[in-house]
């Protein structure tokens, strides 16, 4: 009789203290198995041993060849240590004990448990045993799984790889510490997309100048890594760089749970909706400033369309037309780069549509920016400009004194509620008379209550303009003397400009720029 000796070695073996609890080691098991086997007079055709496996786990290489073997008949006993050995799962059990196994002419034994097909008079115990062994796996899931989610909502770090950028701190476990090496390309990533350079682009000039993607990057560095199932490559791609500019673990958040497994007998995961992530903030270094990560989120969520290969427009989504209010599109001719209404062959009769040449609009910019530069850095003419803060700050206390009128009329109509209530129950009204006048007041309070929602958003604006008003000397300084626009600095000072069409005759374009200070 050949027999065929299966092992398996699980990761919650290895922290066993005691010699008799489940197999220590594949050696132990080995030697037990092969023992038994020569004393029962059995030719030893083969081991098939897997290493740090989960019982429940059906992609075991060593477990899937010795089933393709059985299947092949080329053993006539498969010999292991307990039946939880060769599967937890009762499905399994049955399908191959008790239903493959002996079509194909194979006896299944295992030592500890007394697991024998050869005896029919144990079927039951071996059924039981898988039942055991089924209960088994899923309370110790759940009893993981609570764990894990109790370390992942206390902002610990779950999971045998660092995010690229950071490494696993050697003296708390579950907290990241910053490499600086590879957290300097990570900054550089976001600075040259917040400059208006496309996720294609990046990845390329990071290719260019032989820079090792991030799991290229961790291997030279003998760092833990995960091996894609593709192909090897060294390279940046596009979605690293997408990945990267919407992880906020590189602000400081610690972020986890995007996905979930389907079931404690898989390892299969699917993505969980957002609001079932686990997001703590400020649990470890930041790499990116939040004003930084702030521009790029405002750029994806735009998604502008590139003039150029890799170039995102320098005026995308920030010129309008000054006629219909649409964003301008942009246009190529022989090289030169243009912006058009997209409604001018659409509503001719309607919009004239605003058109203008990029340069020509980078030249008006550029001009104005310098204007402003001398007045605002000319202290006297910087002292008159406070009445553009002396507006908004009369602005500011009208939308406070509106408010506190709306909190004043939300008030009165949660007090109605509480008097009406009252009033039914001392059975002044009646429950008619009380479902109709308190749906009415509650209407009426809920729509004060959007208003105050609106009213604070609006207040929280004005608030940010007079910030911005206050410091304007310090923000102009900084692009005085510019000879050439980016697209970083025309997020950051320019809210839209507004562009005409030249009037017949004449060579200048109207537009009006919209400065954000």
């Amino acid at each position: 009789m050949k027999v065929a000796i299966y092992c398996r070695l699980s990761e919650e073996d290895r922290n066993k203290q005691v010699e008799t609890d489940d197999s220590g080691s594949i050696q132990n098991q080995k030697a037990m198995l092969v023992q038994y086997a020569r004393e029962q007079g059995w030719e030893l055709y083969g081991i098939y041993s897997d290493d740090d496996y989960a019982g429940a786990d059906r992609r075991r290489p060593k477990f899937n060849e010795l089933l393709a073997d059985a299947e092949k008949r080329k053993f006539d006993i498969v010999l292991c240590k307990t039946q939880s050995r060769f599967t937890r799962e009762l499905e399994l059990v049955e399908k191959y004990i008790h239903g493959l196994f002996p079509l194909w002419g194979i006896r299944f034994v295992s030592i500890v448990d007394n697991a024998d097909t050869a005896n029919k008079g144990n079927k039951k115990s071996r059924q039981i045993n898988g039942l055991v062994n089924e209960w088994y796996l899923e309370d110790m899931s759940d009893n993981i799984r609570s764990v894990l989610t109790n370390r992942r909502q206390n902002g610990y770090h779950i999971g045998a790889f660092a995010l690229y950028g950071y490494r696993k701190d050697p003296n708390q476990k579950g907290h990241l510490l910053v490499d600086s090496e590879a957290a300097a390309v990570v900054h550089e990533v976001f600075a040259l997309y917040a400059q208006g350079y496309g996720k294609t682009t990046i990845a390329r000039m990071l290719n260019d100048r032989g820079v090792p993607n991030p799991t290229e990057y961790k291997r030279l560095h003998g760092l833990r890594y995960q091996n894609p199932k593709s192909e090897q490559s060294t390279l940046w791609k596009y979605y690293a760089i997408a990945d990267m500019l919407e992880n906020e673990i590189y602000i400081g958040n610690m972020v986890q749970g995007k996905y979930g497994s389907v079931s404690y007998k898989t390892k299969q995961n699917k993505p969980r909706p957002r609001e079932a992530w686990y997001t703590v903030e400020g649990t470890h270094e930041p790499i990116i400033e939040r004003e930084l990560w702030d521009r790029v989120q405002t750029l994806r969520l735009q998604r502008a369309k590139p003039f150029r290969v890799g170039k995102i427009g320098l005026f995308a989504r920030k010129a309008r037309c000054a006629y219909c209010g649409y964003v301008m599109r942009s246009s190529k001719t022989k090289e030169r780069h243009y912006l058009k209404c997209p409604n001018r062959h659409v509503a001719a009769d309607a919009c004239p549509g605003a058109f203008i040449a990029v340069d020509k609009l980078e030249q008006a910019v550029l001009a104005e920016l310098k204007c402003l530069s001398q007045s605002y850095l000319d202290r006297d003419a910087l002292e008159q400009g406070v009445e553009f803060c002396t507006n908004l700050q009369a602005q500011k206390a009208r939308l406070q004194a509106d408010l506190d009128t709306y909190r004043d009329k939300a008030a009165a109509y949660a007090k109605g509620l509480r008097e009406l209530y009252l009033d039914k129950v001392k059975g002044v009204l009646t429950e008619g008379d009380y479902v109709a006048l308190s749906a009415d007041f509650t209407k009426e309070r809920n729509r004060m209550e959007r208003v105050i929602a609106d009213g604070e958003r609006q207040l929280d604006e004005l608030e940010e303009r007079i910030a911005a008003g206050d410091n304007r000397r310090a923000l102009v300084e900084q692009y005085t003397n510019v000879d050439h626009l980016t697209r970083e600095m025309v997020d950051i000072l320019i809210d839209h400009v507004s562009v005409g069409r030249r009037a017949k005759g004449t060579k200048t374009v109207p537009v009006e720029i919209f400065w954000k200070f």
